[in-house]
């Protein structure tokens, strides 16, 4: 009797054990459910941001969360127009994007100098500094969450055009015809060529019919993942602007409704993302560029002195325009003058 007695509480004591074990394997499994994040790109899959930012965005992100937030990409114009992409993260639609700031110029009075005012910094340590260090990306993401969106720049890198034919003189600047965007569309325009904004998916044919005679994306690598460089042999340098050109953008909404440690991961790779990528971008140019000499027929445009001249000081009217926006916009144009000036170059 007494046998059986202690069989039988044995037998319940061990599936007492087991229903407990089952119950702490089971609870981390139900809360760890996988979250999908649309996210929609301003690049074309055959740019090479779109894989070296945005495929290591996912790659990060979707490892060292173990799978639990994942992120499904869409090349640019897939889900909507690149200037709409704000707006849908805006309102919750998407969950991230990556834009150019100037596609929010109507809602951030900084996105003029995010895009990078023309002839400001001369190296690429310069913006970064500027940005993570003077407070600059702070003042960005203040401004984008008024909209419900946490900002972060990509990368900052140089921005410089390819032509079909060099530019030896101010005659000819001013006669071409040039794919632009944002605050340099602005510059360019002011400086006396004829820019115009043209989707990075009708680029190509654009220069190959003769509707530009030029174009920015990017720099090298940008003019070489999407085969400019067959049609436009002469890289011009300087730099147009040296800037944060390319951003992510995420839902606050979105944001908000991950687990705490998955919101605080997301901010991590968002930063990181910017010093490795920054750093990688730069590494890329060098080896790029002198692939493109190589293989391509490429030649270096070095723009003649009084070119330069001439939109160094046009590019300086413009600063202060973008000074005029905002309380914010005067403050940021201010901080950078007196950088530059720290820097010798005022």
């Amino acid at each position: 009797m007494l046998n059986n007695m202690r069989r039988k509480l044995t037998v319940f004591a061990s599936a007492l054990t087991l229903g407990v074990t089952a119950a702490l394997t089971v609870t981390p499994a139900a809360a760890q459910e996988t979250i999908t994040w649309k996210v929609q790109s301003h690049w074309p899959g055959a740019s090479s941001s779109y894989k070296d930012s945005l495929g290591r965005l996912k790659d990060q992100i979707e490892e060292r969360s173990d799978g639990r937030l994942k992120l499904q990409l869409f090349e640019a114009g897939s889900l909507f127009k690149a200037q709409e992409t704000f707006n849908a993260v805006s309102r919750g639609i998407l969950e991230m994007g990556t834009i150019s700031p100037s596609y929010a110029s109507d809602k951030m009075s900084l996105a003029g100098i995010a895009s990078g005012l023309p002839f400001a910094f001369r190296n690429v340590w310069e913006a970064a500094y500027f940005h993570q260090v003077l407070g600059f990306e702070e003042m960005l993401r203040e401004e984008a969450a008024q909209h419900g969106v946490y900002y972060s720049t990509d990368k900052v890198y140089p921005t410089e055009m390819v032509v079909k034919e060099p530019i030896e003189s101010w005659e000819d600047f001013t006669s071409l015809k040039i794919r632009s965007s944002g605050a340099l569309q602005k510059f360019l325009t002011e400086a006396g060529a004829a820019a115009s904004y043209i989707p990075g998916g009708e680029l190509y044919t654009a220069l190959d019919s003769g509707i530009v005679d030029g174009a920015h994306w990017g720099a090298a690598q940008g003019a070489y993942s999407m085969a400019l460089y067959e049609i436009a042999k002469y890289h011009v340098q300087p730099a147009l602007n040296i800037a944060g050109t390319d951003a992510i953008i995420v839902s606050q909404k979105a944001l908000d409704k991950l687990p705490a440690d998955l919101q605080k991961l997301v901010k991590d790779v968002l930063q990181e993302q910017f010093w490795y990528r920054t750093n990688e971008y730069q590494y890329k140019e060098r080896v790029t560029l002198a692939k493109a000499i190589e293989e391509e027929g490429v030649k270096i445009n070095t723009l003649p002195d009084d070119v330069q001249d001439r939109l160094v000081q046009v590019a300086q009217e413009m600063w202060d325009e973008e000074g005029k926006r905002s309380d914010n916009a005067a403050e940021a144009l201010q901080m950078l003058k007196d950088y530059l000036g720290k820097l010798g170059y005022l």
